[in-house]
């Protein structure tokens, strides 16, 4: 993955020092998560370049927009890329683990909206280099203790958008019924109409409705897009 800075239509990550670079799952979740109920204040675990903060900010009018990452790197590259951004006086990172953020501040700040791509490779095998590692293998946040955690930070109102692994989808719809979580809406994502589903963008809530499930298709062809995908993402790529 390439290490130059990438430029959106109205910002630019730099991602020299983070393991993980800029990916797809990370753009659509930031083009996909909820802001109709119209959030005051937002939450990203495990910001990695910031780019789904910096996504929420160009798209929502959230006062306060924070976010967690522990591995030292990815958090310095964070604050920087909020700082040279338009909406640097609402954005802010704070260097922590995730248990103990939720256990500081979980009878101190409530947020209208969660958001998090979470590493997701749970295989025995390693990379070898530890930044990575951390920030790709799930051992390093599980959804056993993500959604629980999330589940005291949310407010009531609020929803908590995430993205994982189709095959992860039935076992996280159960942890969050266990925390009092609800998926309201699913969207699942294939490449193309004839591979298999890859991706589940869900979006949890406190209240248990009905969910809406629906289906994303990114390419017709090699980079031939739908236009389901353009549209969710027109906002941000300057070429597409």
């Amino acid at each position: 993955m390439s290490s130059k800075p990438f430029q959106f239509k109205q910002f630019t990550v730099q991602q020299d020092r983070c393991a993980m670079k800029i990916g797809t799952d990370g753009v659509l979740l930031g083009a996909w998560a909820s802001i109709d109920h119209s959030p005051g204040s937002i939450l990203d675990i495990g910001a990695g370049t910031g780019i789904i903060s910096l996504m929420l900010a160009q798209r929502s009018e959230a006062f306060q927009i924070d976010a967690i990452e522990i591995e030292e790197n990815a958090y310095e590259q964070t604050v920087d890329n909020f700082e040279a951004s338009d909406w640097g006086d609402r954005l802010f990172c704070y260097h922590a683990d995730f248990d103990e953020f939720v256990e500081e501040m979980q009878d101190e700040e409530q947020y209208d909206l969660i958001i998090s791509n979470p590493p997701f490779y749970s295989e025995d095998y390693k990379s070898g280099d530890q930044n990575r590692d951390q920030a790709r293998f799930a051992d390093a946040l599980p959804l056993s203790e993500l959604i629980p955690g999330t589940s005291l930070l949310l407010s009531e109102n609020g929803h908590f958008d995430i993205i994982i692994p189709f095959s992860e989808e039935e076992y996280a719809i159960q942890i969050a019924q266990n925390s009092g979580l609800f998926p309201r809406k699913i969207t699942r994502v294939k490449g193309n109409s004839e591979a298999p589903i890859k991706r589940s963008l869900i979006s949890f809530q406190k209240a248990n409705t009905t969910s809406e499930i629906d289906e994303l298709i990114i390419e017709i062809s090699r980079h031939h897009y739908t236009e389901d995908y353009k549209n969710l993402v027109q906002d941000f790529y300057l070429k597409l």
